[in-house]
């Protein structure tokens, strides 16, 4: 079972088909086994699949007491169009809880949640916690910087917004985000792909002047 659990994580991000299939087995397998249903839930979320991940997610929760999936979880109620629901579940007791960083990844579920609604003001204000401008060396920093800049956006501060584009940018070393081509389209600069055409077909030009 074991096994299958590490090859589920090996594959998740590069063939969620194989990862599906460890999943599944684990779960036959051992399906009172926590970490079994949290992979296959995983799995389930990785493909879109919101209902059944968060059947999953609800399984190991009960199971193993931890509150840990909570920021998927609300994240799989806004995926099936349940933003209130959403909302709820985020404020829930066990939310006051979580460790530092899925708290992080909550209040970036949350700020997405918020901007669905139209509620851009709230977005921007429930980013702004302490790890926002006090933990820039973790690695889900670039990934809460960039939310923030969303939210800037959304409400029309598009100079911060840059700013705060800019610095997700320099920390997104393992390419978490978009945030240099967000950063590109607020300065206008249209990205090519320098590959395109290798094959022999020769890049195309917009009326710019730019490759395309």
């Amino acid at each position: 079972m074991a096994q299958h659990l590490v090859a589920a994580a090996m594959f998740l991000e590069t063939d969620v088909v194989a990862a599906e299939a460890h999943a599944e087995t684990a779960v036959r397998r051992a399906g009172r086994v926590p970490a079994a249903r949290e992979a296959l839930g995983l799995v389930a979320y990785h493909q879109g699949q919101w209902a059944r991940a968060l059947s999953e997610f609800r399984t190991a929760r009960r199971l193993s007491g931890s509150s840990h999936l909570l920021p998927y979880m609300v994240d799989c109620e806004r995926g099936l169009g349940r933003p209130e629901r959403a909302l709820d579940l985020a404020a829930s007791p066990e939310a006051r809880n979580l460790a530092t960083e899925d708290r992080v990844e909550l209040a970036i579920v949350v700020s997405g949640v918020r901007l669905d609604l139209g509620q851009g003001d709230a977005a921007v204000v429930g980013l702004q916690v302490p790890e926002l401008t006090g933990a820039t060396g973790h690695p889900w920093w670039a990934r809460l910087a960039y939310a923030y800049a969303q939210a800037l956006l959304a409400t029309g501060q598009e100079a911060k917004a840059r700013e705060w584009f800019g610095r997700a940018a320099s920390a997104d070393v393992e390419g978490q985000t978009d945030a240099e081509e967000r950063l590109g389209e607020l300065d206008g600069v249209v990205l090519t792909d320098l590959l395109e055409g290798e094959d022999g077909d020769q890049p195309t030009t917009g009326d710019d002047g730019l490759q395309q």
